[in-house]
């Protein structure tokens, strides 16, 4: 089950995600759901079919979990490939 909590060593894949923050203005307000996720991007998929790519380390997301909770998180935290992601020791952020 994802938490709060342990969301950094879940996959991404699946769940709906707004770009609240990013040095790039042109980012930020993008929502969907997410449809795949390399070391360095999140790709979202938007309502209207299109998709766009997001770079992690230049934005801040906002991520819905499956129990309608929503977990902020800046991408630099989570910039690493998603198999690798498990490995990695994450400080207590709660």
């Amino acid at each position: 089950m994802i938490t709060p909590q342990n969301i950094f060593r879940h996959e991404l894949i699946g769940l709906h995600v707004m770009v609240v923050d990013s040095s790039h203005a042109g980012f930020i307000g993008i929502e969907g759901k997410v449809v795949d996720e390399t070391k360095n991007t999140i790709s979202i998929e938007q309502e209207d079919g299109t998709e766009k790519i997001v770079p992690k380390n230049i934005a801040t997301f906002h991520f819905k979990l499956p129990s309608g909770k929503i977990v902020e998180i800046q991408g630099n935290v989570i910039l690493a490939r998603p198999e690798d992601r498990i490995k990695k020791k994450f400080k207590n952020f709660w």
